[in-house]
């Protein structure tokens, strides 16, 4: 007996899973007919005792029947094990095959990741390369200004001819800057950039780098890829923190100069309007960002030539950052700069020749005379004075900005030096 089981069991070793399944499907075969043939076996044994008649033989009788529904018990004990023994092989094939599908989703997830980190990577560098070309244009650029400023006036073309060579309304780009620091908006192409520090408020940490991505997007051209990230991490703004949440209403503003930038306004408009709404309640009427957004949708109805519209919605900008910020801060100058460039393409020019001065001069106590802005803010302001026919003052304006830029190149300017208009 110990010589048939112990050959038996080293060959059930070595079968694989599907062999034993094959196996047991066999064993529940040849129990199923043993069980058959037992229960027929001990039917007919039943009606055997019936028929007999001595007390003896009745007796042996019923002892073999009692064997035989014991062994029905055992065949059917064994069958419910070969069925278990089924489920069992059916569970771990599921479980298995759930194995493979978590382990196929590690390697995609590693996958995506590698990829995420090469286009950080990648676009990081481009960045870099980008700043530094960026910084280096600029240089050129303001000395070709300069250059083109002193050929001007060398060719002796006067105010009047210059008056009629202008076009009634200026150009949008140049009556509407962003509103954001100069030093940021010549690193990046893209108005988006708006949303960032305006008037004293900054981005949140944890928006900081999805902004900076978004940017990137957007300064490439790559619309398809920054609007859906801005919905995607809106979404799940709202989902977190509530649509009623300032973070919500930063991201609502960035995607708004993002569709600005594609020239979707009817769009752009929805969004700030929506985010205005929300910083008002959230953050209360006199907050910095409530004063970047309003100047964000002067600037939207500005470029769509709704200058009432846009005119009320900006001096509320001012009122705000006077209040926060004090009238002598350079972001108030900023904000009357904006505010004529509305009120001139109205042909307010009285309301236009006070809000360049007010800017000038605080340009001029906070950033010094040599300040970019300084000479901007006169060279507009000599705009102006021209589109009004007064020649004196702008050849004043014109004078002082051209002998600051040659004191700054080339150093003081002597006595012999001309450098009137004819």
């Amino acid at each position: 007996m110990s010589t048939m089981v112990y050959p038996h069991e080293e060959r059930l070793e070595k079968l694989t899973q599907e062999d034993i399944i094959s196996s047991t499907k066999l064993v529940i075969q040849g129990l199923e007919a043993l069980k058959s043939e037992h229960n027929s076996i001990l039917q007919s044994l039943l009606e055997t005792i019936q028929c007999l008649k001595k007390d003896e033989e009745a007796s042996s009788v019923h002892e073999k029947s009692n064997l035989l529904r014991k062994s029905v018990e055992m065949i059917e004990l064994g069958l419910g094990e070969a069925q278990v023994m089924m489920a069992l092989s059916s569970h771990l094939n599921a479980v298995e095959s759930e194995k493979q599908k978590l382990r196929a989703q590690v390697r995609r997830l590693c996958q995506e990741n590698q990829w995420l980190r090469d286009e950080l990577a990648n676009t990081q560098q481009k960045l870099q390369k980008s700043e530094q070309s960026v910084a280096q244009l600029e240089e050129e650029k303001k000395h070709l200004e300069f250059m083109n400023q002193l050929k001007k006036y060398d060719d002796g073309t006067s105010p009047v001819e210059e008056k009629n060579s202008e076009t009634p309304k200026d150009a949008l780009d140049d009556l509407f800057p962003n509103d954001e620091d100069d030093q940021v908006s010549h690193q990046h192409n893209s108005s988006a950039v708006a949303a960032a520090q305006q008037g004293g408020y900054e981005i949140p940490a944890r928006l900081r780098t999805l902004h900076n991505l978004v940017i990137q997007y957007a300064a490439q051209g790559r619309y398809e890829v920054a609007v859906p990230l801005c919905k995607q991490a809106l979404e799940d703004l709202e989902k977190t923190s509530g649509h009623d949440h300032p973070d919500v209403a930063t991201m609502l503003n960035i995607l708004a100069l993002v569709y600005r930038d594609q020239n979707k306004y009817k769009e752009a408009a929805h969004l700030l309007n929506d985010a205005l709404s929300i910083r008002e309640k959230t953050l209360g009427n006199d907050h910095p960002a409530v004063a970047a957004t309003l100047n964000n949708l002067a600037v939207l109805y500005g470029k769509r030539g709704k200058y009432k519209e846009a005119e009320p919605l900006c001096k509320r900008a001012l009122e705000i950052r006077e209040k926060v910020l004090g009238r002598d801060h350079p972001d108030v100058a900023k904000q009357l700069n904006n505010l004529a460039l509305l009120c001139q393409n109205q042909g307010k020019y009285e309301e236009v020749e006070y809000y360049y001065c007010r800017a000038l001069d605080i340009y001029e106590k906070r950033l010094g005379p040599d300040d970019l802005n300084v000479a901007k803010t006169k060279n507009n302001l000599a705009s102006c004075y021209l589109k009004q026919g007064k020649y004196k003052e702008a050849e004043i304006l014109y004078k002082e900005i051209l002998t600051r830029a040659h004191e700054k190149e080339f150093g003081s300017v002597d006595e012999n030096d001309d450098l009137s208009i004819s």
